[in-house]
């Protein structure tokens, strides 16, 4: 073969590869975009919300513990979440009604939608929003966190961006980055309230926060759609493996508490030091819950 043919040759196959990236590209933004894009109409049923300061104390409490901080900042005012060439440039939204915040007009049926259901008033469904854990909050628990939303503090703060890389928009088009909105049941008629106790019943309740980075049988491992130089979250059954299946209470209560293993060994930072602001019932709770969870191999979701 002449060395005009073959570089002739080398010339078709890298413009042939080159073809395939495009159309691999073409695909994956296209998929993503759909997919973010995409307008869902969801019936938003429709509870009382309370203003008096006990509710919206229990509101503010709920907000602390169940995560709100961590992707909205401690002042509510938006914070960045993921700050990434390749996984994208995602900003925890202003919910203030300061200037980039909540609009004057967003209503109790407003929450409710992106609370329940993950969608934005247009319909588009929110990105980073885990509304497939607060769907399963009592309608007490709902209506009192948005009674403390409805108070906080005016922060003027422009709404940073939400824009997935190419990362995240592969991920979530192999469903490896989940959209809330498409994994919750919108039909779904949650309890009216729920009362705490020092229960595996109560536990399991609170639990639902815990779900998205340890699994819906606390098994842990890989976290589905997180940057790539997160830990894999870890296994919270009795596993003989694992950490908790050598504790106790106590040290359950402690490691919470203090972000710090009984060993010494610190928690990584990705577990929210705001679960260990849960009070003792709650925490308590939790842990009489673990203990009833069935041993299972890490990540074994």
């Amino acid at each position: 073969m002449s060395r005009k043919t073959v570089l002739k040759t080398v010339r078709y196959f890298v413009a042939g590869v080159l073809l395939l990236l495009v159309a691999a590209v073409g695909v994956v933004y296209g998929g993503s975009t759909y997919r973010l894009n995409r307008k869902h109409a969801v019936n938003v049923r429709q509870i009382p919300i309370p203003n008096d300061a006990a509710s919206i104390e229990r509101g503010r409490h709920i907000a602390t513990t169940r995560g709100c901080m961590e992707c909205h900042g401690p002042d509510l005012g938006g914070a960045k979440v993921i700050d990434d060439g390749m996984a994208g440039h995602i900003y925890g939204p202003n919910l203030t009604h300061g200037a980039g915040g909540l609009p004057t007009d967003y209503s109790d049926t407003d929450y409710l939608r992106a609370l329940r259901h993950g969608v934005a008033r247009d319909g588009r469904p929110l990105v980073l929003m885990p509304s497939h854990e607060y769907t399963t909050m009592s309608d007490e628990d709902t209506s009192s966190l948005i009674a403390y939303l409805k108070t906080v503090s005016a922060v003027d703060r422009p709404r940073g961006p939400v824009a997935p890389g190419p990362i995240v928009r592969m991920l979530i088009l192999a469903g490896e980055f989940k959209l809330s909105t498409e994994e919750i049941d919108h039909n779904a008629v949650q309890l009216a309230s729920v009362t705490p106790a020092v229960s595996a019943e109560y536990g399991k309740y609170l639990v639902a926060s815990c779900i998205g980075c340890h699994g819906t049988n606390m098994s842990g491992g890989k976290i589905p759609g997180a940057p790539p130089d997160w830990p894999t979250a870890a296994n919270l059954t009795s596993h003989p493996t694992t950490n908790v299946s050598h504790w106790d209470e106590k040290q359950f209560l402690a490691a919470l508490r203090t972000q710090q293993r009984p060993d010494g060994t610190k928690l990584n930072p990705v577990m929210p030091a705001a679960f260990g602001l849960m009070t003792d019932l709650e925490l308590k709770a939790l842990w009489a819950y673990i203990r009833t969870l069935p041993a299972s191999e890490l990540g074994a979701r």
